[in-house]
């Protein structure tokens, strides 16, 4: 995929990963819409502002009746509630679920036939290695993921004859707001960005975007004992 002629939308592009995402684009010559649930926060000249929950049906029918030209979709819009699928409150896991699994699903149901029209394209999931491990805390937040996981897999099966391309990205702790309180490694998003978008030009299915998330990955193979051996001690 040659970036440089690509219309592209991004979820949650006001901060984090979705800014240096949209950044990146705007830096290879793609045109560049910016969603965000108040675009008035978007601060990245050149992008158009978009208002954009994807929780909200509505707003999702909008949103892509303005960015009627799209060939490209980056779902980056995410939440993190730390809730517990035990004990955490009801309305945190289904936040979780709307946001990475509902949400993810109405963009794509959505724009999936705009691609489509506009002579086909990408999609691009920003999914998680939590998504493939569990790491004992914030356990919606993995389990939506997992569920994003397995959205990503079916529709690119469903969407590869419609010439749209469905990809996924996986990747541990990055240096955003959403994981300052978190003491681990952390990756630079720009860094991210720009391994993100080196993907999609190179048309991968699955962009495994750091060692945490490759040493998972091919740990799954060892199954559980693999991925959680403090079970057997």
């Amino acid at each position: 995929m040659d970036i440089s002629k690509q219309v592209a939308i991004v979820s949650g592009s006001n901060r984090g990963l979705g800014k240096h995402l949209a950044l990146e684009l705007l830096a290879r010559g793609a045109k560049v819409y910016a969603g965000a649930r108040n675009p008035e926060l978007v601060d990245l000249p050149g992008a158009i502002p978009l208002q954009l929950d994807i929780t909200d049906p509505k707003s999702v029918v909008a949103a892509a009746e303005i960015a009627g030209d799209a060939t490209l979709l980056i779902n980056n819009a995410g939440s993190a509630t730390g809730a517990s699928l035990l004990t955490g409150e009801l309305d945190d896991i289904h936040l979780e679920f709307d946001t990475h699994v509902f949400g993810t699903l109405s963009m794509i149901r959505t724009f999936a036939p705009v691609i489509e029209k506009n002579g086909g394209g990408s999609i691009l999931n920003i999914i998680s290695v939590l998504s493939w491990i569990n790491i004992g805390e914030g356990g919606a937040y993995s389990a939506a993921k997992s569920a994003q996981w397995g959205v990503t897999n079916a529709l690119r099966l469903e969407l590869a004859p419609k010439n749209v391309r469905v990809a996924g990205l996986h990747v541990a702790f990055m240096d955003t707001d959403m994981t300052a309180g978190i003491q681990a490694p952390k990756s630079s998003p720009k860094d991210i960005a720009r391994t993100a978008i080196d993907g999609i030009e190179a048309d991968l299915y699955e962009i495994v975007a750091d060692d945490t998330s490759r040493e998972v990955q091919q740990g799954l193979s060892g199954g559980v004992p693999s991925l959680y051996p403090q079970l057997f001690q």
